[in-house]
């Protein structure tokens, strides 16, 4: 039976594009094909337009809110929209078709959670308000005042994903080599990835751009920059679109405007000096050689301070603590990468999930966000993460680096049908065609990857080549893309070495290579 609530509610459609999966078009045509079905069915019933909640399984999700309880609808039809926002409109929440209902404060400012499933995985702090506010509503964020960005270098913030300028070490350093460099600072949020299996960046800039950029703007009044660039896909049209409207919506908050800019959707792109090569519209985008770094000689030769989306939303999480003047909960610190890591679990799985874990927490938490068979091995870290085969680490930086594993906040689960022979050959054959050329460890070092990959399936299986050719690399290439090329084929040496053996001899474990 409906449950009565008396006045009329809310109605929220949540669901967004992504700008590296094309099957997310599909979605978001079909989330908004809902947002018109819930508005044309009355007037009486506010519905609200949400970004993302990170859980592909789910979207479209709707929401039906009554004074303090929420009903939850998983995927529905249009027509079961017409009736649930029929039943809002009459003061009854449609909990008879719910796919879960959750009591919760009468005005939350996040998505209230349920008990079980996808959205009960981990901890929804950066992720909190997707799915749940108004992207472009101004009035549905706290902005940051009088920020306190030195409570930061207490706090040992690290930047977080691939292409941040301070990737895995203390952000507070790099804004103080902007702030004390010669030049006129500017600060590059850098949302470009072309890896579909690495969604946080659109998720959060989809479902809660203003902490994002909130923070971006903090950091900028800090260093006494004049510019804000949020520097996004060229594919990612619908992204551009909602942040323009963001953005415009909250003008007359920010100190520092930010802009929206399209970069290529190429995977070197993404790289911190890549992007900035990009920017200027180089025609040929190349890994720039460091020292000096982007916080010292950055965009057009700017003090550059070169952030990810998932870094500016600790940034603001830590700005919002009490440490820090703010009255949010406070950023509880751990012993050596405080804060939260926001991870996609993607591969062989019914359909990606990004959740959000303390640092502290175990990676293997990540698998209960989706469904799909168990798992051979799992890659973690991205297109050059690290081969596991399990997940029993702890989700900090230094964890995950000492376990051989990426950073990048991608879990990959890839089933029994995989060869890891296989997979280590087409992460190697990216490297070789993708990289940008401008360094011989990377070009020539992926080449002979490929070369020394190809040798196994004839039966010349060179172990030690392999692994010393990865930690040449690793060791001497410009930029994280040589320098991680390799970590795919020295950690599945370490953990799958009997299937190399097996190539070797004639024999794919898998069944899945012709040998």
């Amino acid at each position: 039976m409906n449950r009565d609530r008396g006045s009329a509610g809310t109605v929220r459609v949540a669901g967004s594009p992504n700008a590296a999966a094309a099957a997310d078009a599909a979605a978001e045509a079909e989330a908004v094909g809902l947002v018109e079905a819930a508005r044309a069915a009355t007037s009486d019933v506010p519905v609200i337009e949400t970004g993302p909640t990170g859980i592909d399984a789910i979207e479209p999700l709707v929401l039906c809110t009554q004074e303090g309880t929420t009903t939850f609808h998983y995927t529905p039809t249009a027509d079961a929209v017409t009736r649930f926002v029929d039943d809002v409109a009459t003061g009854t929440l449609p909990t008879d078709e719910a796919d879960a209902v959750v009591d919760h404060d009468p005005e939350p400012d996040r998505l209230p959670l349920p008990e079980s499933g996808p959205l009960s995985v981990g901890d929804r702090l950066a992720l909190g308000p997707c799915g749940w506010v108004d992207p472009a509503e101004p009035a549905d964020h706290a902005f940051l005042s009088d920020a306190q960005l030195e409570s930061v270098e207490s706090m040992g913030l690290l930047g977080r994903g691939r292409g941040d300028a301070a990737t895995d070490t203390p952000v507070f350093d790099e804004w103080t080599t902007a702030r004390d460099a010669d030049g006129e600072p500017v600060v590059v949020v850098n949302a470009n990835e072309a890896d579909e299996r690495s969604r946080a960046a659109d998720t959060l800039l989809g479902g809660a751009p203003y902490p994002v950029l909130d923070a971006a703007v903090a950091v900028a009044e800090f260093v006494d920059a004049s510019d804000v660039i949020v520097y996004c896909n060229e594919s990612a049209e619908g992204l551009h679109d909602r942040l323009a409207r963001a953005i415009d919506a909250a003008r007359d908050e920010f100190a520092v405007v930010p802009q929206v800019v399209a970069g290529p959707d190429t995977f070197t792109a993404g790289e911190e000096t890549m992007a900035l090569e990009a920017l200027e519209g180089a025609d040929r985008i190349e890994a720039r050689i460091r020292p000096p770094g982007p916080a010292e000689h950055g965009l057009y030769g700017r003090p550059t301070v070169v952030h990810t989306p998932r870094t500016l939303a600790q940034v603001y999480r830590a700005l919002e603590a009490p440490d820090a003047g703010g009255s949010a909960a406070p950023f509880e610190p751990a012993d050596a990468d405080p804060g939260t890591r926001l991870v996609t679990v993607a591969g062989d799985v019914d359909a990606p999930a990004t959740v959000e874990l303390p640092t502290g927490s175990s990676l293997a938490t990540v698998t209960d966000a989706v469904t799909g068979d168990e798992f051979k091995t799992a890659v973690v870290g991205g297109q050059f993460g690290g081969f596991a085969p399990d997940l029993d680490v702890p989700a900090s930086a230094p964890s995950l680096d000492s376990a051989g594993l990426g950073t990048n906040g991608v879990v990959e689960l890839l089933g029994d049908s995989r060869c890891v022979v296989a997979e280590v050959g087409e992460r190697s054959r990216f490297a070789s065609e993708s990289n940008c050329g401008r360094c011989v460890p990377c070009r020539e070092g992926t080449t002979q990857l490929v070369e020394k990959l190809r040798a196994v399936y004839d039966g010349e299986y060179d172990a030690e080549g392999l692994r010393e050719l990865a930690r040449v690399m690793a060791r001497s290439s410009t930029c994280t893309f040589g320098v991680t090329a390799g970590r795919p084929v020295r950690t599945a040496l370490a953990a799958f070495e009997p299937e190399f053996r097996a190539h070797a001899n004639g024999r794919c474990p898998s069944g899945t290579c012709k040998i």
